[in-house]
Protein backbone atom coordinates (compact mmCIF):
# COMPACT_ATOMS: atom_id res chain seq x y z
CA UNK A 1 0.00 0.00 0.00
CA UNK A 2 2.89 2.59 1.09
CA UNK A 3 3.95 1.88 -2.30
CA UNK A 4 1.06 2.56 -4.36
CA UNK A 5 0.73 5.89 -2.44
CA UNK A 6 4.94 6.72 -3.14
CA UNK A 7 3.67 5.97 -6.70
CA UNK A 8 0.84 7.95 -6.34
CA UNK A 9 2.14 11.26 -5.24
CA UNK A 10 5.25 10.95 -7.52
CA UNK A 11 2.47 10.46 -10.70
CA UNK A 12 0.38 13.60 -8.72
CA UNK A 13 4.52 15.71 -9.25
CA UNK A 14 4.95 14.76 -12.37
CA UNK A 15 1.54 15.75 -14.08
CA UNK A 16 2.13 18.83 -12.27
CA UNK A 17 5.01 19.60 -13.56
CA UNK A 18 4.36 18.64 -17.06
CA UNK A 19 1.02 20.59 -16.68
CA UNK A 20 2.54 24.05 -18.93
CA UNK A 21 3.69 21.29 -21.58
CA UNK A 22 0.62 19.51 -21.39
CA UNK A 23 -1.69 22.64 -21.97
CA UNK A 24 0.48 24.16 -25.15
CA UNK A 25 -1.10 20.71 -26.54
CA UNK A 26 -4.62 21.18 -26.11
CA UNK A 27 -5.14 19.12 -23.07
CA UNK A 28 -7.49 21.38 -20.86
CA UNK A 29 -9.62 22.43 -23.62
CA UNK A 30 -11.10 19.84 -24.79
CA UNK A 31 -15.16 19.87 -25.69
CA UNK A 32 -17.10 18.93 -23.13
CA UNK A 33 -15.09 20.89 -21.10
CA UNK A 34 -17.28 23.51 -18.72
CA UNK A 35 -16.43 27.13 -18.41
CA UNK A 36 -18.52 29.73 -17.13
CA UNK A 37 -17.48 33.32 -17.23
CA UNK A 38 -19.29 35.64 -15.47
CA UNK A 39 -17.76 39.47 -14.42
CA UNK A 40 -15.50 38.98 -11.70
CA UNK A 41 -15.95 35.14 -11.66
CA UNK A 42 -14.51 32.52 -13.60
CA UNK A 43 -15.48 28.20 -12.87
CA UNK A 44 -13.62 25.75 -14.81
CA UNK A 45 -14.70 21.82 -14.91
CA UNK A 46 -12.28 19.95 -17.37
CA UNK A 47 -14.64 17.33 -17.44
CA UNK A 48 -13.96 15.88 -20.70
CA UNK A 49 -10.08 16.31 -20.04
CA UNK A 50 -10.76 14.53 -16.59
CA UNK A 51 -12.49 11.35 -18.67
CA UNK A 52 -9.67 11.64 -21.19
CA UNK A 53 -6.34 11.26 -18.01
CA UNK A 54 -8.66 8.68 -16.31
CA UNK A 55 -9.08 6.15 -19.34
CA UNK A 56 -5.48 6.66 -20.11
CA UNK A 57 -4.28 5.92 -16.90
CA UNK A 58 -6.60 3.30 -16.33
CA UNK A 59 -5.14 1.63 -19.22
CA UNK A 60 -1.20 2.01 -18.35
CA UNK A 61 -2.02 0.55 -14.76
CA UNK A 62 -3.66 -2.34 -16.36
CA UNK A 63 -1.17 -2.82 -18.73
CA UNK A 64 1.43 -2.82 -15.49
CA UNK A 65 -0.47 -5.05 -13.32
CA UNK A 66 -1.00 -7.56 -16.64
Amino acid sequence: MSRFLIGLGLAILLLGLLWPVLTRLGLGRLPGDILIRREGFTFYFPLTTGLLLSLVLSLILWLIRR
